[in-house]
């Protein structure tokens, strides 16, 4: 690890190289290095996805995406990614506990993935189960060409973001990491977290919703990261896709809707905690905080 001084203070090439281990964006990288020096590890965290957001296009994101290993292809680690080994091993570890054939359900949804968009998977790893990344994936299969790059893109930021973390010393004490947006999906028929439940963010553009970002609860029923830190939502109007059915189907539950669409509007940069109370029979939801 180094400090955020100590990032100020390298050369070009040396701090290049470090930044490089983050994100292998050229155009990425050398508009953080342009950005330097950094005040303060939350001015770091800022122009990281200001740059990513606002400077980068398309071959720049597809650059990007070719800085990882496909999820659960943990051989490749040791060849192409030899200088991320370490941190892309450890942000793919639930992988190695999955059975068999959810590894081959996994990579063959990686095949169909990448045959489809033309560029490998890309998802933050990090906590989530093999059995969660499939769910992950085949929501996102399901995905047309311009709608997925939104998605993808908004994942790599997220692993930018934890190798940053790995990177520079105090960042995640100094800087505010925190979701723009957070949700919690409760089984009140149960008295449990809803777990393993798919939730989309859908946006508006050209009048129309389009997803921006694809992840599952987790065993305490929380998204906490549904956007990437630093990342703010323009003002206006976005739905949260609760992916129900499967959820009650997974849970031994014969369930009355099928999907719950909860609409809610951003009107500034605090932060939106969007729950849903669930029961097979009905629903309900409330600005959180």
């Amino acid at each position: 690890m180094i400090t955020i001084d100590q990032l100020n203070s390298l050369s070009n090439e040396e701090a290049f190289s470090k930044l490089e281990q983050c994100c292998v964006s050229k155009t990425w990288v050398n508009g953080m290095l342009a950005s330097r020096p950094f005040a303060t590890e939350s001015e770091l965290i800022t122009k990281a996805a200001s740059i990513w957001y606002n400077d980068c296009a398309l071959d720049d994101f597809k650059e990007a995406f070719t800085g990882h290993p496909k999820i659960g292809n943990i051989e490749s680690l040791k060849a192409k990614f030899a200088h991320t080994a370490n941190w892309a091993g450890n942000e793919q570890a639930k992988v190695a506990e999955a059975n068999t054939d959810t590894i081959e359900a996994l990579a063959k949804a990686n095949d169909a993935y990448e045959a489809k968009f033309g560029y490998i998977f890309i998802v933050s790893a990090s906590g989530k189960s093999a059995e969660e990344m499939l769910a992950i994936i085949n929501c996102r299969l399901n995905h047309d060409e311009a709608d997925e790059i939104y998605v993808a893109m908004n994942e790599q930021h997220k692993i930018t973001v934890i190798r940053l973390v790995k990177l520079i010393e105090n960042l995640a004490k100094n800087a505010d990491l925190s979701s723009h947006l957070t949700t919690h999906a409760l089984d009140t028929s149960l008295g449990i977290p809803a777990k393993h439940m798919l939730i989309t963010l859908k946006g508006l553009r050209n009048n129309q919703w389009k997803p921006m970002s694809v992840g599952i609860t987790n065993n305490d029923g929380r998204i906490s990261d549904v956007l990437p830190p630093g990342q703010l939502l323009t003002p206006g109007h976005y739905t949260m896709l609760f992916d129900t059915a499967n959820y009650f189907k997974n849970s031994n539950q014969k369930g009355f809707y099928p999907e719950v669409s909860i609409q809610f509007e951003v009107t500034d940069t605090n932060h939106y905690h969007v729950p849903l109370l669930i029961n097979p029979y009905g629903y309900s939801t409330y600005k959180g905080s």
